[in-house]
């Protein structure tokens, strides 16, 4: 049997400082229930700081991860950073969490899919570890989704969060580890959740400020009607791929954008509730953080050869799913 990549330990990072939706009706015109109604979040936690980025999340989580492991840094072979806020245009975000947490002996780059970005990140950290090359990859993802977020736009502000979580993929020889993973993108997306300025297309000038075009951009219903559509559908075609059933599956791990999609996708997996991680009413949307935050929330009810599914949808668009069998 040959090696599989699989998740050893799992640890995430979220700052002290609640946003929480009273503050936010003080800030834009919106209300708690018109919050909980669409989206299920009741608050979501805030980076404060000068010069904080994912990285200052991220490298938290990676030095939490290397100490539950009871690994030094510097035994990490590779670390991939899933991120769209990252703290610099360059270098890499992976580049600078390595030289926080001392990974010296590691090299690293970033993913951007969005809200996929960290699914698109296990799944490619997960190839290095199948082809013998490496033992030790360190998957993060993270986001400062407060530094592009319009706190004037109520259509955006109310949904997202900051917030860091990383996993460990080791060799497997007892077909634990990540199984199959089903993967999509469709560029013609980006007309319905983008942020238009900031990028070589269109860099930053006082035009481009006063106009408010670095911050996030979404048409809330097609986003909605596409993730729906997309995340529930990748979640059913995997379960189809493998032979799976809704019994056979311990979790649904979904990517925390709204709790309508994420019952939707449940849904038509025939999966019941108690079988759905969640953590979005009190983390809202941290983007490419969302997953490995619920893991390491929730890693104490998970068993050894538990069967996953790991769906995410995001800008771009991107969306897909991940079968993971659990191995500890």
């Amino acid at each position: 049997m040959k090696s599989l990549a699989a998740i050893t330990a799992v640890s995430g990072w979220v700052p002290e400082d609640i946003l929480s939706n009273s503050d936010l009706e003080k800030m834009v015109d919106t209300t708690d229930e018109w919050i909980q109604t669409r989206t299920g979040i009741k608050e979501r936690r805030i980076l404060r700081g000068k010069g904080r980025g994912p990285s200052y999340m991220a490298a938290e989580a990676v030095k939490q991860l290397c100490n539950k492991r009871g690994i030094s840094p510097a035994e990490i072979d590779l670390l991939i950073c899933a991120t769209v806020t990252p703290d610099l245009i360059f270098p890499a975000t992976a580049s600078i969490i390595c030289d926080k947490v001392g990974a010296k002996n590691a090299w690293g780059y970033d993913i951007e899919a969005a809200c996929s970005g960290f699914i698109f990140a296990l799944f490619t950290g997960a190839q290095f570890i199948e082809t013998g090359r490496y033992k030790k990859v360190v998957v993060v993802g993270s986001d400062k989704m407060s530094s592009i977020i319009d706190y004037t736009d109520r259509a955006t502000c109310v949904i997202f969060g900051d917030g860091a979580g990383a996993v460990l993929l080791e060799p497997d020889n007892e077909g634990n580890g990540i199984i199959d993973a089903v993967l999509h993108t469709d560029g013609s997306g980006v007309k319905h959740l983008y942020q238009k300025a900031g990028g070589s297309a269109y860099p930053p000038t006082m035009e481009t400020v006063a106009a408010r075009e670095h911050y996030v951009k979404q048409d809330g219903q097609a986003v909605f009607k596409f993730a729906v559509v997309g995340m529930a559908d990748v979640s059913e075609d995997i379960m189809k791929r493998n032979g799976l059933s809704a019994n056979d599956i311990a979790y649904l791990v979904p990517h925390q954008a709204n709790k309508r999609i994420i019952d939707a996708t449940a849904r038509r997996m025939g999966i019941s509730d108690e079988k759905v991680m969640l953590n979005i009413e009190r983390f809202g949307n941290t983007t490419a953080a969302t997953i490995p935050l619920c893991l390491w929330e929730w890693e104490k009810k998970l068993k050894k050869s538990d069967n996953i599914i790991l769906s995410a949808f995001g800008g771009g668009f991107t969306w897909g799913a991940v079968y993971v069998k659990w191995a500890y």
